[in-house]
Formats: structure tokens, C-alpha cells, sequence
């Protein structure tokens, strides 16, 4: 269960990953962008932590279960924001419609605005955020608190400070610092505390102030709700065997894989990319498999009720790759309200 906030504020510049070497046939200067820093890094700065205090004990980490990221206005952490659902139609950051899955006249069902009509339309994509205390009826769209100041930098030869003319990956590449909006701090959900203090985080070791603080009880209560037959994710969903990624959780049956769950449907985007680090004997580090996952703000619509909270789903349905993927939030999920035209 969570129960704690962790709140990274940024001491300066952080770092997305670098972008891919540029060339006359790769031009394209924000490829390769991730950011904000997912749960995965978080776990890494528990882990680094767990080496320098001897008391902590190792069966903690073997449980730790986090979920991010998210971010907050530092006056108001616990009002922190959560991925918009993408029923929700945000027009110059306001929401325009609410869609809800009704039948059409005895058509199949569609989704639909209120009026029962089509949306039509230009509408923000991505970049959407709702703040906890609206989830249930959200009010204002937010944009990202953060900025990309790009560096472009030669690559250098290993043993000379000479540009290496390598035809193959070209000589110069992409550093995509981000700057946060000094109001602004992110926010991740954690089951075991950490202590505060100053910290490197991420793969380029930047300091940031970590506070963490108990997790107010209306979000509580929130998190441990039934998700029900209607909700949406809030982090990204990684389901599937360690090779196949599915939109949905599977279980391995019958010699096959097979859904747990009868899905009507699924409002979603195209699929994000999610990796982490494996660790391993001395400094090269493994990278896990590249894997697809379902994005935030995703909304499933089942034939039946999930009478469990995120929490307590079954541990099976997640992939596992040295850790269960439940362990970074995986496909964390919150009911959506109702209204009397959701069949």
C-alpha cells in the first residue's frame, strides 16, 4: 500500500535522455526524449541509498513499490497531478467535452459528448494533467511545469579532443537538459520511507532536495477504491510475457496467452517506450528489453466490475524481468465517475 510522497525538487538543470546522433539523414531534434525521470530511476536511488545506511534493511527493498512520475506546486504537494484521462478533450487548456462509451441508436456503442454527438474538433494532445483533488470531476487542464533547453555537442574520439568523423553515428548529438518551473517539484507514490536530503538522481547524478512525507488521507481513500468496470491509467502499462506486449493483462492458460479481463473497450494513444537498468558486475550496466506500454491516461471499459484496488491485483498479471513490474507502478489505475449515459 502507499503511503508515503516523495517530493524531488530539482537543484538546477535535469536531464531527459540524450537524443540519437545527428546527421544529414536524422535531423530530428527532440527524438529520443524521456522525461519526467519513471519510478524505475526512483528505485535506483533507493538502492544507491540502502549501501550508505547499514541499517536499513534489504527486505525492504524486496518490497518496495513505488509509482510515478507526477508532479506539484511545492506550497501544495499533496495536491499533485495525475495524467489527464483521454475521454477528457482539452481545447487551449480548458476541457471542452467529456466522452462517455453509450449506444448510438441502436448502432454499436461509440464515444460520445453529452449531447450524444461526435467530437469535432482540434484538441490538445498529450501534456494534459489533472490535479488529485478534481480526478473526480476535473475542472481545469495544466500543461507541463517543465522546459527542454537542448545542447548540441560534438562527439569527441575516446584518447583525442577531436571531433570523430563517424560516418555511421555522425559527429554531433543531442543533450536535452530540462528546466522545472522553480514553483514546481515532481512527485512520486512510495510504500517504504526514505530519508530526506540531497541526492543524486538519475543517470546523470544531478542533485536534487528529496522530501518524503505521509500521503494525505483523501488520497488514500482514492487510492484504495475498486476500480470498478470504468477507469483509467495513470502511469504507464506494461502487460505481457517478457517478449509479447498486449493492451491488456494476459496470463499464461491452455498453452496460450489469454486476457484476464473482458474488456468492451479501450480509449487510448500510441504506445510508449518503457526501459530500465538490470544492474550487473561492475560499471556497464544491463538494459532491460524494450518493451511497449499502454500510456497514461488510458481508459479501459470491462463487461465486468474489478472489485480491487490497483493495489491488490494479482502480482501475475504483470510481466516479471528480475523484479514484477508492479514493483514501478505499473499500469496504475483509478475509477472514473460515472454519469447516466455510461452503459
Amino acid at each position: 500500500m502507499f503511503r508515503y510522497l516523495i517530493v524531488i525538487t530539482p537543484l538546477g538543470l535535469l536531464y531527459g535522455s540524450a537524443g540519437r546522433f545527428l546527421s544529414p539523414e536524422n535531423l530530428v531534434g527532440r527524438s529520443g526524449v524521456s522525461f519526467p525521470p519513471s519510478a524505475a530511476t526512483l528505485s535506483g536511488l533507493y538502492a544507491a541509498a540502502s549501501h550508505i545506511e547499514s541499517d536499513r534493511a534489504l527486505d525492504e527493498l524486496q518490497h518496495l513499490q513505488l509509482a510515478g512520475a507526477f508532479w506539484a506546486y511545492c506550497e501544495d504537494v499533496q495536491n499533485f497531478y495525475l495524467p489527464m484521462p483521454l475521454n477528457y478533450l482539452v481545447e487551449d487548456g480548458k476541457i471542452k467535452h467529456k466522452l462517455d462509451w453509450v449506444d448510438c441508436d441502436g448502432q454499436d456503442k461509440q464515444w460520445r459528448t453529452k449531447s450524444g454527438e461526435p467530437p469535432t474538433g482540434k484538441f490538445d494532445k498529450g501534456n494534459n494533467w489533472v490535479a488529485i483533488n478534481q480526478w473526480d470531476k476535473p475542472q481545469q487542464a495544466h500543461n507541463n511545469p517543465w522546459q527542454y533547453l537542448p545542447h548540441l555537442h560534438p562527439r569527441l574520439m575516446l584518447e583525442e579532443r577531436r571531433v570523430e568523423a563517424d560516418t555511421d553515428k555522425g559527429s554531433l548529438f543531442l543533450e536535452n537538459a530540462v528546466q522545472m518551473n522553480p514553483d514546481t517539484c515532481l512527485v512520486y507514490l512510495a510504500n517504504t520511507p526514505i530519508d530526506d536530503g540531497w541526492y543524486r538522481f538519475g543517470g546523470e547524478s544531478h542533485m536534487v532536495d528529496l522530501q518524503c512525507i505521509a500521503i494525505a488521507e483523501s488520497t488514500q481513500k482514492l487510492l484504495q477504491q475498486p476500480v470498478g468496470d470504468y477507469f483509467a491509467l495513470v502511469t504507464p502499462a506494461v502487460w505481457g510475457s517478457n517478449r509479447l506486449s498486449y493492451r491488456e493483462p494476459m496470463i499464461y492458460q491452455n498453452n496460450n496467452w489469454e486476457s484476464v479481463w473482458k474488456k468492451q473497450t479501450l480509449l487510448t494513444e500510441r504506445a510508449a517506450l518503457f526501459r530500465y537498468r538490470l544492474g550487473g558486475e561492475g560499471k556497464t550496466k544491463r538494459l532491460s528489453r524494450g518493451r511497449y506500454a499502454v500510456p497514461a491516461g488510458s481508459v479501459y471499459v470491462l463487461e465486468n466490475e474489478l472489485s480491487q484496488a490497483w493495489q491488490d491485483w494479482d502480482e501475475a498479471w504483470f510481466p516479471k524481468e528480475a523484479y514484477s513490474f508492479k514493483r514501478w507502478g505499473c499500469g496504475l489505475a483509478l475509477p472514473l465517475p460515472k454519469t447516466n449515459r455510461v452503459a
